[in-house]
């Protein structure tokens, strides 16, 4: 009878223990979400192609689309954080709605860019998950932002003060409970509607999960600037959940 060699315990389990820690670990993913049923930015194919390259420079991956139906919530799961990339108009039906509550929910990340607002007016949930919906807005011109909170990835490397030309939105129906990043100074430019405190972009904690919007971003032109998409990029990492933000009082 032929002998069989036994292989020692401890050998098994040490190659065990190699064989789990050679497996990579993934790399969270990123929904982008671009479908319209109103007006259509054209910087969304730009901003698209902006945030792939986002992804491959920063180690998250990402999918982009404008197939409501992936929003089922199987699907959703796979996604670290979901972002709106200047969605308008009704985009989702009432079950791809509760999908998307769910997944917040259950501890998922949202990124709203720009005309995110300027979406789903008749889902009163989405209104306070986004911050606000779009009101007006003037010619586009250059204006001034005050930065009134560096402590976040969003906005830790802009200056207090940041003269950017973009289309600026005036808002509806604000969410008080967000924590704002970023105001406009109404003087400095035509057509604000807001008043003294404007804001143009703002995070919360909402539901169990993470809520960022920026209304910049109407410019293919900002798809190229630096400090524009460091700002979205922070704002990634937040509705990720990876060092987005301190602990404010």
């Amino acid at each position: 009878m032929r002998h069989i060699k036994k292989i020692p315990l401890f050998l098994l389990l040490m190659g065990a223990l190699l064989s789990v820690q050679a497996k990579p670990k993934a790399k969270p993913k990123l929904l982008v979400f671009s479908k319209t049923t109103g007006f259509r930015h054209d910087a969304i194919p730009v901003g698209k192609l902006a945030m792939i390259k986002l992804g491959s420079e920063n180690g998250f991956t990402v999918d982009t689309t404008e197939d409501a139906s992936v929003f089922t919530p199987e699907n959703l799961k796979q996604y670290s954080a979901i972002m709106f990339l200047s969605t308008t108009g009704n985009i989702l039906d009432d079950a791809q709605q509760a999908a998307m509550e769910a997944y917040i929910r259950n501890g998922g990340g949202f990124i709203g860019i720009h005309a995110a607002t300027d979406t789903e007016y008749d889902w009163p949930w989405y209104n306070k998950l986004v911050g606000a919906y779009f009101l007006s807005h003037p010619k586009q011109q250059e204006a001034k932002l005050l930065v009134v909170d560096h402590n976040n990835a969003a906005t830790k490397h802009l200056p207090d003060q940041w003269v950017r030309k973009d289309e600026w939105y005036n808002f509806k129906d604000i969410n008080p409970d967000t924590h704002v990043l970023i105001k406009i100074d109404e003087s400095s430019y035509e057509g604000g509607k807001n008043g003294d405190n404007h804001p143009m972009c703002w995070y919360h904690d909402f539901e169990g999960g993470r809520a960022f919007y920026t209304e910049l971003g109407h410019t293919k032109e900002s798809y190229a600037d630096p400090l524009y998409l460091q700002h979205v990029l922070g704002g990634i990492r937040y509705a990720m959940g990876a060092t987005g933000k301190k602990k404010h009082s």
